[in-house]
Protein backbone atom coordinates (compact mmCIF):
# COMPACT_ATOMS: atom_id res chain seq x y z
CA UNK A 1 0.00 0.00 0.00
CA UNK A 2 1.53 3.18 -0.92
CA UNK A 3 2.40 5.65 1.55
CA UNK A 4 -0.31 8.52 2.33
CA UNK A 5 0.76 11.84 1.74
CA UNK A 6 1.39 14.29 4.60
CA UNK A 7 -1.72 16.77 5.43
CA UNK A 8 -0.13 20.25 6.39
CA UNK A 9 -2.52 22.94 6.49
CA UNK A 10 -2.15 26.69 7.76
CA UNK A 11 -3.32 28.17 11.07
CA UNK A 12 -4.75 24.49 11.93
CA UNK A 13 -3.03 22.50 14.84
CA UNK A 14 -0.81 19.28 14.52
CA UNK A 15 -0.12 16.67 16.46
CA UNK A 16 3.57 15.63 15.71
CA UNK A 17 5.74 12.59 16.91
CA UNK A 18 9.51 11.93 16.00
CA UNK A 19 11.29 9.00 17.00
CA UNK A 20 14.64 8.08 17.98
CA UNK A 21 16.43 5.87 14.94
CA UNK A 22 15.30 2.42 15.23
CA UNK A 23 14.13 3.70 18.72
CA UNK A 24 17.31 4.51 20.07
CA UNK A 25 17.86 6.79 23.28
CA UNK A 26 17.73 10.66 22.14
CA UNK A 27 17.50 12.10 25.66
CA UNK A 28 20.05 10.15 27.86
CA UNK A 29 20.62 13.34 30.60
CA UNK A 30 19.26 16.55 31.56
CA UNK A 31 20.99 19.07 29.41
CA UNK A 32 19.87 16.71 26.20
CA UNK A 33 16.44 18.01 27.05
CA UNK A 34 17.32 21.43 28.22
CA UNK A 35 18.76 22.33 24.98
CA UNK A 36 16.06 20.23 22.85
CA UNK A 37 13.53 22.80 24.25
CA UNK A 38 15.76 25.74 23.77
CA UNK A 39 15.60 24.71 20.57
CA UNK A 40 12.40 24.57 20.17
CA UNK A 41 11.51 28.27 21.39
CA UNK A 42 14.01 29.97 19.80
CA UNK A 43 13.42 27.73 16.16
CA UNK A 44 9.54 28.15 16.73
CA UNK A 45 9.83 31.88 15.66
CA UNK A 46 11.50 31.55 12.86
CA UNK A 47 10.10 29.07 11.11
CA UNK A 48 6.84 30.83 12.48
CA UNK A 49 5.08 28.00 14.00
CA UNK A 50 3.26 28.20 17.72
CA UNK A 51 3.78 25.20 20.27
CA UNK A 52 0.50 24.52 22.01
CA UNK A 53 1.93 21.74 23.45
CA UNK A 54 5.11 19.38 24.12
CA UNK A 55 6.56 16.00 25.66
CA UNK A 56 9.96 14.76 25.53
CA UNK A 57 10.09 11.30 26.29
CA UNK A 58 13.62 8.74 26.49
CA UNK A 59 13.13 8.20 22.93
CA UNK A 60 10.38 10.59 21.04
CA UNK A 61 9.20 13.82 21.06
CA UNK A 62 5.54 14.55 21.29
CA UNK A 63 4.88 18.20 19.89
CA UNK A 64 1.26 19.95 19.22
CA UNK A 65 2.64 22.40 16.46
CA UNK A 66 0.62 24.93 14.49
CA UNK A 67 2.14 26.61 11.09
CA UNK A 68 1.30 29.86 9.99
CA UNK A 69 -0.06 30.69 6.21
CA UNK A 70 3.98 29.34 5.41
CA UNK A 71 2.93 26.14 6.12
CA UNK A 72 6.50 24.51 4.98
CA UNK A 73 7.64 26.31 8.37
CA UNK A 74 5.97 23.10 10.11
CA UNK A 75 8.65 20.53 7.98
CA UNK A 76 11.62 23.32 8.53
CA UNK A 77 10.99 23.59 12.05
CA UNK A 78 11.06 19.58 12.67
CA UNK A 79 14.14 19.50 10.38
CA UNK A 80 16.19 22.23 11.86
CA UNK A 81 15.02 20.15 15.16
CA UNK A 82 16.29 16.95 14.36
CA UNK A 83 19.46 18.50 12.94
CA UNK A 84 20.21 20.33 15.59
CA UNK A 85 19.71 16.99 18.35
CA UNK A 86 22.00 15.30 16.08
CA UNK A 87 24.84 17.41 15.85
CA UNK A 88 25.19 17.81 19.32
CA UNK A 89 24.98 14.16 20.31
CA UNK A 90 27.53 12.97 17.73
CA UNK A 91 29.78 15.56 19.31
CA UNK A 92 29.56 14.70 22.39
CA UNK A 93 29.73 10.66 21.72
CA UNK A 94 32.30 11.08 18.59
CA UNK A 95 29.74 9.52 16.58
CA UNK A 96 28.41 9.75 13.51
CA UNK A 97 25.34 8.42 11.48
CA UNK A 98 21.52 9.56 12.18
CA UNK A 99 19.42 9.75 15.55
CA UNK A 100 16.18 10.51 14.32
CA UNK A 101 13.29 8.49 12.13
CA UNK A 102 13.92 9.57 8.74
CA UNK A 103 10.13 10.58 8.36
CA UNK A 104 8.25 12.24 11.55
CA UNK A 105 4.39 11.33 12.17
CA UNK A 106 1.76 13.99 12.09
CA UNK A 107 -2.30 14.54 12.35
CA UNK A 108 -4.25 17.63 11.83
CA UNK A 109 -6.24 17.99 15.06
CA UNK A 110 -10.19 19.44 14.85
CA UNK A 111 -9.69 22.34 17.31
CA UNK A 112 -13.00 22.44 18.69
CA UNK A 113 -13.48 19.02 19.27
CA UNK A 114 -9.80 17.02 19.68
CA UNK A 115 -7.56 20.12 20.72
CA UNK A 116 -7.58 19.71 24.59
CA UNK A 117 -8.19 15.73 24.38
CA UNK A 118 -4.74 16.21 22.19
CA UNK A 119 -2.94 18.08 24.78
CA UNK A 120 -4.13 15.98 27.56
CA UNK A 121 -2.74 12.68 26.09
CA UNK A 122 0.47 14.37 24.92
CA UNK A 123 0.99 15.88 28.60
CA UNK A 124 0.00 12.25 30.26
CA UNK A 125 2.52 10.35 28.29
CA UNK A 126 4.91 10.40 31.22
CA UNK A 127 2.15 8.96 32.80
CA UNK A 128 0.85 6.14 31.00
CA UNK A 129 4.62 5.54 31.11
CA UNK A 130 4.69 5.63 34.60
CA UNK A 131 7.50 7.69 34.95
CA UNK A 132 5.32 10.09 37.56
CA UNK A 133 2.19 9.84 39.01
CA UNK A 134 1.39 13.19 37.99
CA UNK A 135 1.71 14.92 35.08
CA UNK A 136 2.90 18.27 36.59
CA UNK A 137 5.91 15.60 38.28
CA UNK A 138 7.32 15.44 35.05
CA UNK A 139 9.77 18.60 33.90
CA UNK A 140 10.26 17.75 30.07
CA UNK A 141 6.65 18.86 29.18
CA UNK A 142 4.42 21.54 28.51
CA UNK A 143 2.29 20.77 31.63
CA UNK A 144 4.33 22.74 34.64
CA UNK A 145 4.48 25.76 32.18
CA UNK A 146 0.19 25.92 31.38
CA UNK A 147 -0.65 25.05 35.45
CA UNK A 148 1.79 26.74 37.26
CA UNK A 149 3.29 30.84 36.83
CA UNK A 150 6.46 29.42 35.25
CA UNK A 151 8.88 32.72 34.82
CA UNK A 152 9.69 30.72 31.57
CA UNK A 153 6.20 29.80 30.20
CA UNK A 154 6.12 33.16 27.98
CA UNK A 155 7.19 31.18 25.08
CA UNK A 156 4.27 28.36 25.10
CA UNK A 157 1.24 29.79 23.12
CA UNK A 158 -2.09 29.42 24.38
CA UNK A 159 -4.52 27.48 22.26
CA UNK A 160 -7.87 29.31 21.86
CA UNK A 161 -9.64 26.33 23.69
CA UNK A 162 -7.80 26.61 27.00
CA UNK A 163 -8.58 30.16 26.96
CA UNK A 164 -12.04 29.15 26.82
CA UNK A 165 -11.48 27.44 30.02
CA UNK A 166 -12.24 30.78 32.32
CA UNK A 167 -11.87 34.12 32.23
CA UNK A 168 -8.83 34.39 34.31
CA UNK A 169 -5.10 32.72 34.09
CA UNK A 170 -6.20 31.28 37.36
CA UNK A 171 -9.32 29.62 36.19
CA UNK A 172 -8.41 28.48 32.83
CA UNK A 173 -5.61 26.24 35.58
CA UNK A 174 -7.85 25.52 38.08
CA UNK A 175 -9.91 23.95 34.95
CA UNK A 176 -7.40 22.82 33.38
CA UNK A 177 -6.25 20.57 36.32
CA UNK A 178 -9.42 18.97 36.77
CA UNK A 179 -9.71 18.66 32.75
CA UNK A 180 -6.34 16.46 33.59
CA UNK A 181 -7.49 14.44 36.16
CA UNK A 182 -10.45 12.69 34.67
CA UNK A 183 -10.67 9.53 33.46
CA UNK A 184 -9.11 9.45 30.00
CA UNK A 185 -11.98 7.10 27.78
CA UNK A 186 -9.66 4.26 26.05
CA UNK A 187 -11.46 5.53 23.15
CA UNK A 188 -9.91 8.47 23.08
CA UNK A 189 -6.69 7.29 23.11
CA UNK A 190 -6.83 4.97 20.78
CA UNK A 191 -8.61 7.11 17.99
CA UNK A 192 -5.76 9.91 18.83
CA UNK A 193 -3.12 6.95 18.27
CA UNK A 194 -4.60 5.42 15.45
CA UNK A 195 -5.36 8.75 13.31
CA UNK A 196 -1.32 10.02 14.37
CA UNK A 197 0.53 6.50 13.45
CA UNK A 198 -1.94 6.62 9.93
CA UNK A 199 -1.14 10.12 9.23
CA UNK A 200 -5.11 10.69 9.02
CA UNK A 201 -7.12 13.51 10.46
CA UNK A 202 -7.70 13.77 14.68
CA UNK A 203 -11.52 14.89 14.06
CA UNK A 204 -15.03 14.01 13.36
CA UNK A 205 -16.95 13.26 9.95
CA UNK A 206 -17.49 17.35 9.78
CA UNK A 207 -14.16 17.77 10.38
CA UNK A 208 -13.11 15.58 7.38
CA UNK A 209 -15.68 17.04 5.24
CA UNK A 210 -14.38 20.91 6.07
CA UNK A 211 -10.38 19.42 5.40
CA UNK A 212 -11.73 17.57 1.97
CA UNK A 213 -13.30 20.65 0.80
CA UNK A 214 -9.99 22.74 1.63
CA UNK A 215 -7.63 20.11 0.27
CA UNK A 216 -9.73 19.66 -2.80
CA UNK A 217 -9.95 15.73 -2.80
CA UNK A 218 -10.87 12.46 -0.42
CA UNK A 219 -9.48 12.82 2.83
CA UNK A 220 -10.22 8.80 4.42
CA UNK A 221 -11.21 8.79 7.91
CA UNK A 222 -10.95 5.39 10.02
CA UNK A 223 -12.30 5.12 13.45
CA UNK A 224 -14.67 7.93 14.07
CA UNK A 225 -15.76 9.51 17.25
CA UNK A 226 -15.56 12.18 19.82
CA UNK A 227 -13.66 12.66 23.29
CA UNK A 228 -15.77 12.47 26.00
CA UNK A 229 -15.88 14.46 29.24
CA UNK A 230 -14.03 17.91 27.85
CA UNK A 231 -14.41 20.62 30.48
CA UNK A 232 -17.57 22.60 30.35
CA UNK A 233 -16.72 26.47 29.19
Amino acid sequence: MPRMGRIVLPNYPHHVVQRGHNRQVVFAAEQDYQRYISDLRELKDVFGVKVYAYCLMTNHVHLLLAPGEAIAGLGQLMKALAARATRYRNRLEGRTGTLWESRYKSSVVESDAYLLACCRYIELNPVRARMVAEAVDYPWSSHRMRVTEQANSDWLDIDPCFTALGHTAERRRTRYIEFMRQAVPSSEIELIRAALQRGQLTGSARFVDEIERIQGKRVELRGQGRPKRQPQK
